[in-house]
């Protein structure tokens, strides 16, 4: 399993901070149409969520994982 979802997700996050300290500073106020404040945030939001998951999806299998060797264990018994 690949960590370059995380990866990405650090990135964005990264990137979004850097476009509030770059509004913080004045050195830009719109992108397009739309503010800085709501570009961060949403680009933020993005690399929250694809860390996240990528985070439950490892737990999600390191718990199946675990529960398939005790069931192999409970199956082999326990002198073997």
């Amino acid at each position: 399993m690949s960590r370059v979802p995380r990866r990405v997700g650090y990135a964005l996050m990264v990137a979004a901070a850097l476009l509030a300290l770059a509004m913080r500073r004045g050195m830009v106020a719109s992108i397009g149409p739309f503010p800085v404040a709501a570009i961060a945030l949403l680009v933020a939001m993005i690399g929250v969520m694809l860390v996240f998951t990528d985070l439950m999806v490892r737990g999600l299998y390191a718990q199946v994982d675990a529960a398939k060797r005790q069931g192999d264990e409970e199956r082999d018994g326990p002198g073997d």
